[in-house]
């Protein structure tokens, strides 16, 4: 059976490089390869963001630029709004009826997300019935193919479960189970050496000017071990090897280990040198940016497009799951 991949993120701020190298490179080699839907899920996002929610329009656009600039190709690729489907509402209320609250519970992103994150109050129904939009929204469109990071294999597998309930509940087999597809890069830490996240503001955006890459990159821990120039350093105890060097600039690792083991460099110079490697690699995205945002009529058009598609496919599975429930 080919595989039918269904992907999306929620429009809570700038894209950054764990963006690039945990999903959007990976969406791009699939597209060449199999039917895909990417959604930007701002409802998502409100669950998240409903205390300061007004930012979601701008960034919905701002991300279907970024995911253009980057690679994916609405021509092969269906792109849509979330919101904009009503279904997903509509198939995640049939989901949330059958799904058991202890499932949700133990999600232990979930558990996560509330030690973490301390800003904002996340202890709502909406934030804890998550993961059930999210299984709405790949099964919506019967996708059996997600890629994903490996913390989300929870999500996933809760998915699984409320396709496997839904089916034995109706006697029918509506709901494939789908797969996970494991991004081949190691999950890209934050500048301090946390989780990647916009939540925690530990990132280089791939729409960060050069000067603005250049400061971060003085902002990244390094070995914690290595007190001063004189002393040999430890590369891969470093977040700046290990995360970045490795990912972004693999000819240059050999050189880094060379010249941080003997003490030839400093972790300033280091990371300055990782810095001019990143802004070679986002300036092709920027220019791209650049042209797409000197027409954001276009941008609409194609989200408009997607919506049509995606609105297609979700109506004949509303269909069919009301047949089967009533």
């Amino acid at each position: 059976m080919s595989k039918k991949i269904f992907s999306g993120m929620r429009p809570t701020g700038k894209l950054h490089l764990g963006h690039l190298v945990g999903a959007i490179s990976s969406w791009i080699e699939l597209q060449k390869s199999y039917p895909c839907i990417f959604s930007i899920v701002d409802w998502h996002a409100y669950m998240g963001e409903y205390e300061q929610s007004k930012g979601i329009k701008e960034n919905i656009l701002d991300m279907a630029v970024d995911w253009i600039a980057c690679g994916i190709d609405p021509e092969k690729s269906i792109l849509f709004v979330q919101s904009e489907v009503p279904e997903h509402l509509e198939l995640a209320m049939v989901f949330g009826c059958i799904t058991p609250l202890g499932w949700l519970e133990r999600n232990p992103t979930y558990k996560e997300q509330l030690r973490e994150i301390t800003s904002r109050d996340l202890q709502t129904f909406g934030f804890l019935g998550y993961p059930v939009l999210q299984a709405a929204d790949i099964l919506l469109y019967k996708a059996n193919a997600v890629p994903i990071g490996e913390d989300q294999l929870p999500h996933l597998e809760l998915t699984r479960e409320i396709a496997r309930r839904f089916n034995h509940l109706t006697k029918k087999n509506i709901f494939p189970d789908c797969e996970a597809i494991l991004t081949q890069t190691p999950r890209l830490l934050g500048l301090d050496g946390r989780k990647m996240s916009k939540s925690y503001q530990n990132a280089i955006n791939l729409s960060d000017s050069a000067d603005a890459v250049r400061a971060n990159a003085k902002k990244m821990i390094t070995d914690p071990k290595r007190a001063r120039l004189a002393d040999p350093g430890h590369p891969h105890e470093c977040n700046v090897f290990e995360s970045y060097y490795k990912v972004f600039a693999p000819q240059k690792i050999n050189d880094v280990q060379e010249w941080c083991t003997k003490a030839q460099k400093g972790c300033t110079d280091c990371k300055a040198i990782l810095a001019e490697e990143l802004v070679k690699l986002l300036a092709p995205i920027q220019d791209k940016r650049q042209e797409l945002l000197a027409k954001p009529q276009r941008i609409r058009e194609i989200l408009d497009e997607g919506r049509k598609k995606a609105g297609a496919i979700a109506r004949q599975t509303i269909a069919e799951v009301k047949e089967a429930i009533f």
